[in-house]
């Protein structure tokens, strides 16, 4: 392999904040279909909202996991899988596998088929559909002319639609005495219990934690969609296009490196990336994503808290939606359905798409590694079809329960999102200028989530194998 040129660039100076709005609507949309509408909802209906404190914290802790990845992608324009190999040359064969391993299990897809099923009056072998939903997901990208574009857009649609209408539905049938349940929730008081519920299922609470957000390696997909966005060094990157209707051929950038002279103006400029960049994530990811799955929880609780029929699987979505027509008329009812399958299957979307370009980017670095030629955009597509091929298999042989694909899915990610929070940790501190480093406060944040995820992580293995 050549040697590794590093160009020197200019620092680019930030645009205005409504020009920066975009990548963590893609994030966002990642945890729509998980956390949000299914295992917050789930918990709130069987435990009451004493463990929404749990969800607001979870989506705290990614907020600023996630600004470290964002720093990375901004100073380096690459993303922090480069700089991951550079840490040890076997990080990528991990990525490769954990990401899979995962996020292959297509339960999204699985609970969208039954919503909309059941919305249409198809009330079994809802596989076939969740099968046809998969294929429509590769079909969107493989047909769309810029990756990032179309995935932004649908992101954006679903979260402008999807949010007002629950928000409307549960402002309008909540009491007096359920916002005080809230209330009490969010500081970690429930019925009967403080924080955590003694009969709750570990396993499934750690899931919902997990997923308080994105979740596992999907993070670190932020720094792929900052470049393609154009953020900050990003501006100098690469991007994929469609095979079928893209016009140029795209590469990793990990051969050839961007920098810039440290000084004052680069300095500046970047100070004011930094600033921008904390404002949009904070506005759409965390203040959005705290504020759904507190609203999806909150309905929940408020139509199904109690009833039979809760325990098992996404059977409460289904009251929720009979109760919601019972108190409103049966088209919102069905309205809530038909959303709630649309931002499930976005969110199987954003997965697959987000795990295919962490996977074809990790192959890439070690195709360069040695010398191999390669087509960025082609790897890409094929790694998407084998998730949709993967997916359907697994339907297909019987693993249809959507809720149970989606806790196993949760479980390895929330391992996985521990060793990348420890691993960005370090690279920050290796790679980046000192006076472009994590404050002291923001490291100690880390370090503080760092512990809770160990904590955390082993305390469910002992529950379960102990």
């Amino acid at each position: 392999m050549d040697k590794i040129k590093t160009q020197t660039k200019p620092f680019p100076q930030a645009p205005p904040l409504r020009r920066l709005i975009g990548p963590s609507f893609i994030l966002i949309g990642l945890g729509l279909g998980s956390g949000e509408i299914i295992l917050w909802p789930f918990l709130s209906s069987n435990y009451g909202l004493g463990i929404i404190w749990a969800a607001v914290l979870g989506i705290t802790f990614q907020f600023f996991m996630n600004m470290e990845i964002e720093r990375y992608a901004l100073v380096k324009g690459e993303s922090v899988f480069c700089g991951f190999n550079r840490l040890w040359r076997g990080l990528p064969y991990w990525f490769i596998v954990s990401s899979f391993i995962g996020f292959g299990w297509p339960g999204m897809s699985a609970a969208s088929a039954v919503l909309i099923g059941k919305v249409f009056g198809i009330e079994s072998n809802t596989h076939y559909i969740a099968i046809a939903l998969l294929a429509l997901t590769g079909l969107l990208f493989t047909l769309g002319p810029s990756l990032y574009k179309v995935v932004e857009a649908f992101q954006k649609w679903i979260i402008l639609i999807s949010v007002p209408f629950i928000t409307i539905i549960t402002v309008w049938l909540a009491k007096t005495a359920d916002w005080s349940a809230l209330g009490r929730g969010l500081v970690g008081i429930g019925d009967g219990y403080v924080f955590v519920p003694e009969e709750i299922a570990l396993a499934v609470f750690l899931s919902a934690f997990a997923y308080a957000g994105a979740g596992g390696n999907l993070n670190l997909s932020q720094s792929l969609y900052i470049k393609d966005k154009g953020y900050g060094l990003g501006k100098y990157a690469a991007r994929i296009t469609s095979p079928v209707t893209g016009k140029t051929r795209s590469a990793v950038t990990a051969g050839s490196r961007v920098a810039f002279e440290r000084n004052a103006s680069n300095l500046a400029n970047f100070r004011a990336w930094w600033s921008k960049v904390n404002i949009e994530h904070g506005i759409v990811f965390w203040f959005t994503g705290a504020f759904t799955m507190v609203m999806l929880a909150f309905l929940a609780y408020i139509t199904v808290h109690g009833q039979s029929g809760v325990e098992q699987g996404i059977g409460f979505i289904l009251l929720e939606a009979n109760a919601i027509s019972a108190s409103l008329v049966p088209f919102v009812g069905i309205a809530f359905m038909l959303v709630g399958g649309v931002m499930l299957l976005s969110t199987q979307i954003g997965v697959f798409e987000s795990c295919s370009r962490m996977i074809v980017e990790n192959i890439a670095i070690r195709r360069e590694a040695i010398g191999s030629r390669y087509n960025m955009s082609k790897m890409f597509y094929a790694t998407l079809w084998l998730f949709i091929a993967f997916g359907a298999v697994v339907l297909l042989a019987g693993f249809n329960e959507p809720k149970a694909l989606i806790v196993l899915g949760a479980v390895i990610n929330a391992f996985t999102m521990l060793v990348h929070l420890v691993l960005t940790y370090f690279l920050n501190r290796r790679e980046l200028p000192r006076e472009y480093q994590a404050s002291w406060w923001r490291q100690g944040i880390i370090w503080v989530e760092i512990v809770f995820f160990v904590i955390f992580t082993g305390v469910v293995v002992w529950d379960k194998f102990g």
